[in-house]
């Protein structure tokens, strides 16, 4: 027991259960912890953009091969668009079994559209970004400027220029690799101290979402709420276990265990961002080609948003099931088409769920825009299962990416997700034999 409370998942669990308790008997004070959980996200973000910067240079400039990069890319790109057009899917599909919106009778002349005037002008905007516009916003104004906004998706692309220039200019460019190299390991320290601090961020956020919207909040958020936590879960263990198995040979349960300590700060930080550069790491550690983490994990951030997905079909199926809308299979067919469009990059957008759904609604005439106040009120709550999805739904394209490449060690990945191997990102990022004599501890 001690050993379990030494660990990072051990303290993070107790933070989960303390953050509880405190909304429980002191929901003032809780919800004033809300800066704990905001400001552990912001010490993680301001990692991220340099980090990725690093990994990815360093996997093409180590790769050489730029013919494979860019065929990993592609296969990244077309596996993105399949697995999130059956997420987009699966969303209509359970939304019209379980039909969570029907019975409620919501007249929309009755919605307050005050509460979502903070979403209107940039939901706006997204709508009337065409794919021109898009292509555009992924080259920076500046080299820095990038970095100074913290856009992943821009500092992919300067990192991928960079690190294509550095394996063409070959031993020349030694010098510059080797500081990018070190540059990297002062990053990754700077990782290790930030996320000592998980347990302070998850009893932050935990506490404030307790603290807010009390206890029952927890447990009886209503239908649409179980049904989106249900659908995730399904298509975890169902779609991507099945793709994971068939695709790669490996356990969708192994793996979750594997990351199990990742997946408990995303749930209480409801942030995929908190955990980024050590889910990276840790799936290097497995046996994946760090060129191959670099590109995958990235830009799956912005266009491999599965959970994402399913809340965007979910929710405009369950307003139009609240306000007595009838859709027809051409309306379905667009809330399909315009969701796979607005999905992506909608990982940059501040309130990034609201705003995409504002959007995408807006773009379909049969359904009233202003329904989306009918779950404003419990998109944090949903915005957990989000993160938990998309970020499993990229470690799990990751290994199967690779595993087409032959980017993996297939042995080193079954001894890590049958336990044999413990990887511990500790000071020295090392793999550490678990119950192994002294004679084999070099393996």
């Amino acid at each position: 027991m001690p050993k379990f409370f030494k660990s990072l998942f051990g303290q993070v669990v107790v933070a989960l259960i303390l953050g509880v308790i405190l909304g429980m008997a002191f929901p003032e004070f809780a919800a004033a912890l809300k800066p704990l959980g905001d400001g552990f996200i912001k010490f993680i973000k301001v990692l991220i953009a340099p980090i990725v910067f690093c990994v990815v240079v360093i996997g093409i400039a180590g790769a050489g091969d730029l013919k494979k990069v860019g065929r990993v890319g592609v296969k990244a790109v077309v596996y993105f668009e399949l697995v999130t057009t059956i997420a987009l899917a699966l969303g209509i599909a359970l939304a019209f079994l379980f039909q969570p919106g029907v019975g409620m009778n919501i007249d929309p002349k009755s919605l307050d559209a005050g509460a979502l005037a903070s979403y209107v002008d940039r939901a706006s905007q997204v709508k009337s970004t065409g794919t021109v516009e898009f292509l555009l916003k992924l080259i920076p104004t500046t080299f820095f400027n990038a970095f100074a906004t913290g856009d992943v998706l821009q500092v992919l692309v300067i990192a991928v220029m960079f690190g294509c220039a550095l394996a063409l200019l070959g031993a020349p460019a030694r010098p510059v690799l080797t500081f990018i190299e070190q540059s990297s390991h002062v990053l990754f320290k700077m990782m290790f101290f930030i996320v000592k601090l998980a347990p302070l961020g998850v009893l932050g956020a935990i506490a404030f979402t307790t603290g807010k919207y009390g206890v029952g909040s927890l447990k009886q958020l209503g239908y649409l709420v179980a049904l989106f936590y249900a659908t995730v879960a399904i298509f975890v263990v169902v779609v991507l276990g099945v793709i994971l198995r068939v695709f790669a040979g490996f356990s969708i349960f192994k793996l979750l265990r594997y990351l199990r300590e990742e997946l408990f700060v995303v749930l209480g930080t409801a942030s995929s961002d908190s955990v980024l550069p050590q889910v990276m790491r840790k799936l290097e550690r497995m046996g994946i080609k760090d060129s191959t983490v670099g590109l995958v994990i990235p830009t799956g951030y912005s266009f491999n948003l599965d959970a994402f997905s399913i809340y965007l079909t979910l929710a405009a199926v369950f307003i139009a099931q609240a306000t007595n809308t009838p859709l027809s299979t051409t309306d379905l067919l667009l809330i399909l088409g315009v969701s796979l469009i607005t999905s992506k990059g909608a990982h940059g957008v501040p309130g990034s769920a609201i705003v995409i759904l504002s959007a995408t609604l807006s773009a379909i005439p049969a359904i009233p825009a202003i329904g989306l106040v009918l779950v404003l009120s419990v998109d944090w709550f949903m915005g957990m299962a989000r993160a938990l999805g998309n970020l499993i739904g990229n470690c799990v394209a990751t290994v199967v990416v690779a595993a087409w490449e032959k980017d993996i060690d297939r042995v080193t990945a079954k001894r890590v997700l049958d336990g044999e191997v413990e990887v511990d990102l500790d000071e020295h990022l090392e793999a550490v034999p678990v119950a192994q004599p002294a004679a084999s501890a070099g393996h």
